[in-house]
């Protein structure tokens, strides 16, 4: 930002930006690892991605956005292609699925917020005071509980990793998505997620695919398919 000369947003949206990275980052955050302590990972996975359902019900409600025919089968197909992909196994503390039903909630949430002030504030503006906010949330977290830091070079390195590419790039690339599509359209999209990730799982850890899983991947390539046809026609 000081290198392209842009100026900090200012006033509400400001505000609103450091609430999404402050309370919606950190809180969405909070809410589904802790879950992951107290629950089965695929129950939570599950639970975490039903947001794009949430999305989809309050774009509607609170942006009168909407939702043609074919956006309501793609979700279907996404939903249900996630599920395949990530499996339903084990279940939890009453507690871990309390909480992983609560991090959808505040993701669908941060989407919306985001949808709006992105075209405000610009991506990098947005990204920026997002990251720096959730930061200093993290970061007095750290003042509290003390710092644990990576001993090895392989800990240092997933670290920047995380850091660099999961996050700094990941919430730019999100951001400047959501504000071209839309996020109705950016929540069905991300579930891509789980099938990237699974792949990547059976590229570099040499876990096996199985059929449910390419069914679930397939079923959420359909439903991309079906978004652009959806926006086609409607920009058409």
């Amino acid at each position: 930002m000081i290198g392209r000369n842009i100026l900090f947003p200012r006033g509400r949206t400001l505000l609103g930006l450091i609430l999404m990275g402050g309370i919606g980052y950190v809180g969405m955050s909070f809410c589904y690892f802790t879950a992951l302590t107290m629950a089965s990972a695929g129950l939570v996975a599950i639970l975490l991605y039903l947001y794009p359902a949430i999305v989809t019900i309050l774009s509607a409600f609170l942006f009168k956005e909407k939702i043609r025919g074919l956006k309501v089968l793609a979700l279907i197909l996404a939903l249900s292609g996630t599920f395949l992909t990530i499996g339903l196994s084990g279940g939890g503390q009453p507690l871990g699925i309390l909480l992983a039903m609560t991090a959808p909630l505040i993701y669908s949430v941060y989407i919306l917020a985001g949808s709006k002030l992105t075209k405000q504030a610009g991506v990098l503006s947005t990204s920026t005071v997002v990251i720096l906010s959730a930061s200093v949330v993290f970061g007095l977290a750290v003042l509290i509980q003390g710092l644990n830091l990576p001993r090895t070079l392989a800990g240092w390195g997933s670290v920047l990793a995380i850091a660099l590419g999961s996050t700094v790039i990941a919430v730019n690339t999100f951001f400047a998505g959501l504000k071209q599509v839309g996020p109705t359209n950016a929540s069905v999209l991300s579930t891509f997620e789980p099938v990237t990730t699974v792949i990547l799982a059976s590229l570099f850890f040499g876990e096996e695919i199985g059929l449910m899983r390419v069914v679930g991947g397939l079923l959420i390539l359909l439903a991309v398919i079906l978004l652009a046809k959806s926006e086609l026609r409607l920009n058409g």
